[in-house]
């Protein structure tokens, strides 16, 4: 079984495209030959700035012979339906069979496809995925038809087995396969033949190109982290900024160079983000003092000086970048100290938040004073709180956020402190938009937290009053992460603050019931991701107090817990024996069996035993739900199964005596209550 291999050789691929590249060629040209019937044993995808490649092993050598027989319409069926029938058999109407059947005479279709080879089917399957690939951009050039992400140069295209390797005969837009190549663009620019893939993957290797991409990140992390860690420095982690640079080159060579003594007193922050966002530089920072102090660069070739004439052109290069960012970062500095950020504020009255809610600075008035509300219950001082909800957008006008939006907050932070604000309000211009993801860390200051949920609330609550909510899987104002991040906010620091109270202090008309159901969605999903089962949370949002994500949570908690042990699955069975027979009774005889019942009328010794241990456990329930020990509340709650267990096996409940019958279905309404003040186990479900 022959090995199939394919380059597409190319101009550069911009890197953000490239890993998609490389699975839409897989995609393609897999699909495409299973459909035809050729199977094959795996296959990989690699990708360079210059190049995609599919390397497919153990590919059939040719599509098997298949016979398919189709059913038409009857004999005597009009001629447009028989026409009709012909047209999607691909035959005419004497190669069609007439064959007896309980219906009467009808028309039969014999398919017959012989196999064809691999050569003929690779050819038309990779002509259709180069004229059909799916680029977000691509172009034209010359005079010819065909579109790629840039001007597309050559075609490597073989099939290699035990006897050697052939080329795919194919032609696309005057560019015929071969099984030639080419090796970096100036270190061994000469084209080369290849034999497989093993073979083209080691003399790529030789002419200066790493074809794997995970491999060339890993290089450039090694080699930088090395240098880094020989000068007693350390590399500053950046996963996305390796990815991309990792598709910016095919020979990584990695330099360090130094930072302009001018730029050092920068915040990290500034440095690194204007060196990744310009220059593509990974930021190097001194362990003792946390500044940044040199930087590192990809480059494509090797020089005989070992870099030294790149470098001295990066240096002078990010020499203007990062004289932008001081001049930014000292302006900005002056607005903070002397006018404590005043203009800026000033400034958001010019700032659309949303057109029906109103401006930027509107807006940061509604979260100040959302924040003072708050605060108490998240342990924070209320001016503080107030006071930082005042300020906490500013930076959003400062010259350093309108260069690097990606600095929002962070400079906010800086520029508090520069302000003279006291360290938590300083800190909280910073964490307010946290959490922002699922995996983002949340903020426990308590100053943070305060202006984070109402910041939060604040936005959800006013798109919610303009009937702005998410559908389906449109949601522009990321309204759900804005629900997660406030649930986030609430479980982890542990706040008791019932929802319907504080979405009530907005100033916004929205309708808090479904607001409250939407958080309610939301975490659903959270919390089944925590391994706790929908049906849980369903029985414990049924009780009182469910707009208090925190005891809503510890009572789902301890409910999972329960209902994992051996007493509760059995207390369930239990519970809704004793639910069904009181539906049923209550049903039959129109009335609600909800009164006290006597132990007076017990005639049996489980019926007795079973009083005892209701009273036993309705006395150490009660103070245990008071006292919002869950966990309490249905271990008490599991020790009556056994006297219930006991009581179904040995009592009828149905008697023909109406005053015991009665008295039965009584104390079984009280099973009902004392398990539902826990919570509502209808829902359990199985």
């Amino acid at each position: 079984m022959p090995d199939l291999l394919i380059e597409l050789f190319s101009e550069e691929i911009p890197a953000r495209m490239q890993a998609r590249a490389a699975e839409d060629l897989k995609r393609l040209v897999t699909n495409g030959l299973v459909e035809a019937g050729l199977t094959y044993s795996s296959a990989g995808a690699f990708v360079t700035p210059r190049r995609l490649a599919l390397a497919v092993e153990g590919l059939a050598g040719e599509s098997p012979a298949t016979r398919e027989e189709r059913r038409g319409p009857r004999a005597d069926a009009p001629e447009k339906a028989i026409e009709g029938f012909l047209r999607s058999t691909g035959l005419s109407r004497d190669q069609l069979e007439r064959r007896e059947t309980k219906k009467g005479e009808v028309l039969f279709a014999v398919i017959e496809r012989p196999g064809r080879p691999a050569p003929e089917i690779v050819a038309e399957v990779l002509e259709a995925t180069i004229r059909d690939f799916p680029w977000p951009k691509s172009m034209r050039w010359g005079s010819g038809s065909l579109r790629w992400v840039r001007p597309l140069h050559s075609i490597l295209c073989i099939l290699s087995d035990d006897e050697g390797a052939r080329v795919v005969p194919l032609e696309v837009d005057g560019i015929a396969a071969a099984d030639t190549t080419r090796g970096h663009r100036f270190m061994a620019p000469e084209p080369f033949a290849v034999t497989s893939f093993e073979d083209y993957r080691e003399r790529l290797a030789r002419a200066r190109v790493v074809l794997d991409a995970s491999e060339r990140a890993d290089r450039i992390l090694h080699d930088a982290t090395n240098q880094a860690f020989a000068q007693g420095l350390e590399l500053v982690e950046d996963k996305g900024l390796l990815s991309e640079v990792a598709g910016l080159v095919e020979w990584p060579v990695v330099l360090m160079g130094e930072i302009a003594e001018d730029f050092l007193s920068l915040p990290p922050e500034v440095l690194q983000t204007s060196m990744r966002e310009h220059q593509k530089f990974f930021s190097v920072r001194n362990p003792k003092t946390g500044r940044i102090e040199k930087f590192v660069t990809v480059a494509n070739i090797e020089t005989p000086d070992n870099g030294v004439t790149i470098l001295a052109g990066n240096r002078k290069v990010l020499f203007a970048r990062l004289s932008d960012a001081k001049f930014f970062w000292e302006n900005d500095l002056r607005v903070a100290r002397d006018e404590r950020m005043a203009p800026w504020i000033e400034a958001l009255a010019h700032v659309t938040f949303h057109n029906r809610l109103g401006s930027q600075k509107e807006r940061i008035a509604r979260i100040s004073a959302l924040a003072r509300e708050i605060a108490p219950r998240a342990g924070a001082d209320p001016d503080q709180a107030a006071q930082a909800g005042e300020i906490a957008k500013a930076d959003l006008s400062s010259e350093m956020v309108y260069e690097f939006p990606e600095l929002q907050g962070t400079m906010g932070r800086y520029y508090a402190k520069a302000a003279g604000f006291a360290p938590e309000i300083a800190a909280a211009c910073e964490e307010h938009y946290a959490p922002l993801g699922p995996s983002d860390a949340v903020p426990t200051a308590p100053v943070s937290v305060a202006v984070a949920l109402a910041d939060k609330l604040d936005t959800l609550a006013g798109f919610w009053a303009i009937d702005e909510k998410p559908t389906g899987s449109r949601d522009p104002f990321a309204l759900r992460r804005a629900a997660l991040g406030v649930i986030r906010l609430i479980l982890e620091n542990d706040i008791r603050a019932p929802l319907r109270d504080l979405l009530a202090k907005t100033p916004h008309e929205a309708d808090a019931e479904d607001l409250l159901a939407f958080f309610h969605d939301r975490l659903k999903v959270f919390l089944r991701d925590r391994g706790i089962s929908h049906d849980v949370i369903d029985a414990c949002l049924s009780m009182p107090g469910a707009d208090d994500l925190a005891l809503l949570v510890k009572r789902a908690e301890a409910l999972q817990a329960f209902l994992r042990t051996d007493d509760g699955e059995n207390l369930i069975q239990g519970f809704r024996r004793a639910n069904n027979i009181l539906r049923q009774a209550e049903a039959r005889d129109g009335v609600e069996y909800s009164f006290g019942p006597d132990p007076k009328f017990a005639e049996t010794d489980e019926e007795k035993a079973l009083f005892k241990a209701l009273d036993e456990a309705e006395r150490k329930i009660a103070p245990a739900m008071e006292a919002e020990d869950f966990a309490a509340a249905m271990a008490e709650m599991a020790r009556l199964r056994a006297p219930i267990d006991a009581f179904f096996e040995a009592v009828q409940v149905n008697t023909d005596n109406e005053i015991v019958r009665r008295n039965r279905l009584n104390l079984l309404n009280r099973i009902r209550a004392t398990c539902q003040s826990v919570a509502d186990l209808t829902r359990i479900e199985g």
